[in-house]
């Protein structure tokens, strides 16, 4: 099985805002990734992207690898904290406050997915299988959970 990684550093964005991408993709094929990654409406998107080219072509050039690329996933893929930038922002009666410009270490681990071997289990009658199997019993079905108003109080006659 071959397992390759690509690393982006110092990307501007916090790794936060990375990570709530790099989500989107994780445990998708490889082409499944790049296309939620294209339409994706955040600009960290394009930086994710050209990091997932870059492990597919890494794992490509690996030594074993099938030649198959539809058989790549994404296995890992996560955002650590770079280094921030501290700047100064001028702020009213002669004060300044701080704010940090945060960069973020993007890496992406590709695998690739082992072939499928289907095992047939036989049972002790030597049917594969295990025989025939009886229907569920269906489940009654649950009306609304919602409250009921409390009842209105009425004014008793005199």
């Amino acid at each position: 099985m071959i397992e390759a990684h690509a690393t982006s550093r110092y990307v501007r964005t916090s790794a936060q805002k990375a990570g709530l991408v790099l989500a989107l993709i994780r445990g998708k094929d490889v082409n499944q990734a790049l296309a939620t990654l294209r339409f994706t409406r955040k600009s960290i998107a394009d930086d994710i992207a050209k990091v997932l080219r870059s492990a597919i072509a890494n794992a490509q050039n690996k030594d074993g690898f099938s030649g198959d690329v539809d058989r790549l996933f994404v296995s890992a893929c996560y955002a650590n904290q770079g280094p921030a930038q501290k700047r100064v922002r001028p702020a009213p009666m002669g004060r300044a406050f701080r704010v940090l410009k945060r960069t973020a270490h993007l890496t992406v681990r590709v695998s690739e997915r082992p072939e499928k071997i289907v095992a047939i289990a036989a049972d002790s009658t030597g049917k594969a299988g295990g025989g025939p199997k009886r229907p569920r019993r269906a489940l009654p079905k649950k009306t609304g959970t919602a409250k009921r108003a409390p009842a209105r109080k009425t004014a008793a006659k005199k």
